[in-house]
């Protein structure tokens, strides 16, 4: 280990281990009945756990002893009502631990190191490179979408502490560290009830507000200082997009009249923040032809906000009226200030009137069923549309001349559609354009899905001519990412939608799904199929001189393709479009990488370095060459027969369903949606991407982020192709990235938990199958990289992820306590209705909270 590392490990553990262990201190002083008790004993229960698995004991054989050896508990209720101390008293040192992290964020990463803007600046004018930057800056932007996918457990009361204790400790201020960690333990982390669609988007409406907007803000305001010229006025290079409100794929309780309140919601956001600004801006601007202006803008908004007038504002507007204000100051006050004007000034240029685009989705499925109901029930389609062939149904779509009144249908989903679409024109109105321009059809497979929706924005009212919208297919599944090329060729090949795609500047965005893909191929083929997809839209989009847009689908964890993100953006090169990089930023990623103004700041300057950088310094580099693509394309299907082979396993989902807490996900309340797509009996095509993940998470097994690789691998090395595996996890950055973010998931992983399992009579084959490819996957990996230890080229975030496996080990012994007391019970018939199963059923939703929020973005 070199002097550098060294040095980051001591600060780190300066930073976050030593503010850690002095400010957990302070719990055992709070003034709650038995904590300091409750301290105490968890101190010694986590050693008691390491101790035990050292020993090769079971989570049950863990307790149990724990129990008679350093306790007076008896009977069973009091255990229980111990072990249930210990889950809450856990999930607050998670707390505690996030807001230690968040303060420190600025004094353990570099803010102006590799990767940022300020690195950007130095590599543009040492390259001399001003031209081909104000090039690319033309069109480029970073599109940063957020959805409320439940992927962390913290409410929003809870990330409210988070957020003011990591003030306090970063002003070292012990006082009100003390008065936070009590408020902590006095406010509940379990809801009682799920959220509603409404609720989680005014959580996130928070993060727009209070991180989102300041970070973006600064980000344009520094960039534009140092290359004014080459900086485009009519280009964002910064975009946001929403989804709580307008995603329906599977989630019933989202409806037009919430789609409408969101919109305005988001409208509200963002006149709030300038008004604050612009009463800031009022108390400097003292100035004489510039106090009076600003007055009346002030008054203005105030008036809109208040909604006491009808007064009309718009971006155009706000934006004149700064200008004017800035021309003023040059001209009259020697341009004193001026930089607050244009740090405003580039907020309204980015977030106008809607702060965040609001992306409509929903399931392919229902257009389906839809346009059959419309046949059935109208005269708008022929009475034989479901009868008819894919050109066909189009052409009936096309010829489509009448608008449709929604209360003719019976079914309400099939109303509440045809009203959203409706619904758009009036979020545009009022919002502007980007207020609500893209409609994504999730498990899109074909031409017809894409027209099928532009055949119901006709008959919503909206003219050919007029249709202000892109409409954006998902393609997710291996099979759909294999064949979206000819799918896109066959839609590029319409006159009509060809028009269409003319009116929209000649740009089709097309969204590529991670998690799905995941969940079907298995990690290593779903992040291949999305790169061949990509490679092949790409071509086919090129030859129709059609600008193609790539939207990710991207989940926090590795597994559901997050993990090191702008590594992928920075590895693409000439082959794949990279115009501009968009992607869903979900649940805890939210919180961990966007969690502070600093953490904001700093990631999203990554993906605009990965992005910019590429196009400037790498333009004439292919992301893989022909054969690297063959050895990868030999590694993903190895690896996919090796998941194929597990996920068809007979006992699969039984194993998943009974040794995780994947049937207890609905009961966390963490989410508005369902965690399978339609009720009745489990199956993977069903099950949801996030409770599949985050189960296997929760079992630290995390089968999705590396199952199958190490198979791939073994087989290559028989075939004499090591050392060509070799030379491309050195020169591939895109191997290496999957590779890397493989080590994340299998670092978090920690299989002593369920060792009990080996020899059980149900489960023991497959878990000493996994176990098997988890040992396997390791010894490869550790070769590839030359290293001893999983993640030793990242020993900040190695460090982090030990520190927090360690707060949560007592809740993964308790959880696992807890799944294999109920399962015990369902052995001797015992009735899940029994009060006590229930205790132990809701002991395992509580240990969820902690378990996944102290995996940040849970491999």
């Amino acid at each position: 280990m070199d002097d550098s590392t060294n040095s980051k490990i001591q600060n780190y553990n300066k930073q976050v281990g030593l503010k850690f262990q002095l400010y957990n201190s302070l719990f055992t002083a709070l003034p709650f009945h038995r904590v300091e008790k409750t301290g105490v004993l968890l101190s010694t229960f986590l050693l008691h756990c390491e101790e035990g698995y050292e020993k090769q004991l079971s989570p049950v054989e863990i307790i149990n002893t724990f129990f008679q050896h350093y306790t007076s508990y008896q009977e069973e209720k009091g255990q229980i009502d111990l072990l249930f101390r210990f889950v809450q008293y856990a999930e607050r040192q998670v707390v505690l631990f996030d807001a230690v992290e968040d303060a420190a964020f600025s004094k353990i990463y570099d803010m102006n190191g590799i990767g940022t803007l300020k690195h950007l600046q130095s590599e543009v004018l040492h390259a001399k490179k001003r031209n081909e930057l104000a090039e690319k800056l033309k069109d480029f932007s970073v599109r940063l979408v957020l959805t409320a996918h439940p992927t962390q457990f913290y409410p929003s009361e809870v990330l409210g502490i988070i957020n003011d204790l990591s003030t306090a400790i970063v002003q070292d201020n012990t006082a009100e560290v003390n008065s936070f960690l009590q408020q902590l333990g006095k406010t509940p982390f379990f809801k009682k009830e799920k959220p509603t669609p409404y609720d989680e988007a005014v959580n996130l409406i928070w993060f727009l507000k209070n991180r989102f907007y300041p970070a973006a803000g600064e980000i344009l305001s520094n960039f534009k200082n140092q290359f004014q010229k080459e900086v485009n006025d009519e280009n964002p290079l910064i975009r946001l997009g929403f989804w709580p409100g307008g995603d329906r794929d599977g989630n019933p309780y989202v409806r037009v009249d919430t789609t409408l309140k969101v919109a305005s919601e988001l409208r509200t956001a963002i006149l709030n923040s300038y008004y604050t600004d612009v009463c800031q801006l009022k108390r400097r601007l003292t100035f004489k032809g510039v106090a009076n202006v600003l007055a009346t803008l002030e008054d203005k908004i105030h008036s809109i906000l208040s909604e006491s007038s009808q007064i009309k504002l718009t971006k155009e507007e706000i934006i004149q009226t700064l200008k004017q204000i800035r021309t003023t100051l040059v001209e009259q006050h020697n341009g004193l200030f001026q930089e607050m004007v244009d740090n405003l000034l580039r907020k309204v240029e980015l977030f106008g009137l809607f702060f965040a685009s609001l992306d409509i989705r929903q399931d392919s499925s229902v257009h389906q069923e839809l346009t059959a109901a419309i046949a059935a029930q109208s005269s708008a389609l022929p009475d034989n549309y479901s009868s008819l062939n894919e050109k066909e149904k189009i052409d009936a779509l096309l010829q489509i001349n009448e608008t449709l009144d929604p209360a003719s249908l019976e079914n309400d989903l099939h109303q509440d559609t045809l009203q959203t679409i409706k619904a758009v024109k009036k979020i545009q109105d009022q919002n502007g354009e980007e207020g609500c321009q893209r409609y994504i059809i999730s498990h899109s497979t074909s031409a017809l899905d894409v027209m099928e929706v532009y055949g119901l924005f006709k008959l919503s009212g909206w003219e050919e001519k007029d249709m202000s919208i892109d409409i954006v297919p998902l393609f997710e599944s291996i099979e759909d990412l294999r064949n979206a090329g000819e799918v896109m060729r066959s839609l590029y090949e319409n006159p009509t939608y060809r028009k269409h795609l003319a009116q929209r500047n000649n740009t089709q965005t097309i969204m590529v799904g991670f998690s799905d893909g995941t969940k079907d191929g298995g990690y290593l083929m779903a992040n291949f199929s999305i790169y061949k997809a990509k490679e092949a839209l790409t071509q086919v989009s090129k030859e129709y001189d059609i600008q193609v847009v790539f939207f990710d689908g991207r989940g926090g964890p590795p597994a559901r393709g997050g993990g090191r993100t702008h590594q992928f953006y920075a590895s693409l090169g000439n082959n794949i479009a990279n115009k501009e990089i968009q992607l869903t930023i979900q649940g805890q990623t939210i919180s961990s990488n966007f969690g502070t103004i600093d953490s904001a700041q700093f990631n999203m300057e990554q993906l605009m370095h990965a992005g910019i950088s590429n196009a400037l310094f790498h333009s004439d580099k292919s992301t893989q060459s022909k054969e690297d693509d063959e050895l990868l394309l030999s590694l993903s299907e190895k690896s996919y027969e090796a998941y194929k082979a597990l996920k068809t396993h007979p006992g699969f989902l039984e194993y998943l369903n009974e040794v995780s807490p994947l049937r207890y996900y609905g009961q966390a309340n963490i989410g508005s949606r369902p965690s399978k797509r339609k009720p009745g009996k489990l199956n993977l095509d069903d099950l949801r991407a996030v409770p599949y993940v985050g189960s296997w998470s929760q079992l630290k097994q995390n089968l999705p982020g590396y199952y199958g690789v190490g198979t791939a691998l073994e087989k290559i090395e028989a075939e004499g192709k090591w050392e060509e595996v070799q030379q491309l996890y050195q020169q591939s950055l895109f191997f290496k990235t999957l590779m890397d973010n493989c080590e994340m998931a299998m670092c978090k992983s920690f299989f002593p938990l369920t060792a009990f399992l080996a020899n059980h009579p149900k489960y023991g084959e497959l878990w000493n199958v996994i176990y098997d490819e988890f040992q396997r996957t390791k010894t490869y990996l550790l070769r590839l990289a030359g290293n001893n230890h999983l993640m030793e080229d990242k020993p900040i975030n190695r460090l982090s992820i030990q520190m927090r496996q360690r707060i949560e080990l007592p809740l993964l012994t308790i959880q696992q306590y807890a799944l294999n007391k109920i399962r015990e019970a369902e052995e001797q018939g015992q009735s899940t209705d029994d009060e006590l199963m229930k205790v132990y059923e809701k002991m395992v939703v509580r240990c969820s909270f902690g378990i996944i929020n102290a995996g940040r973005n849970s491999a």
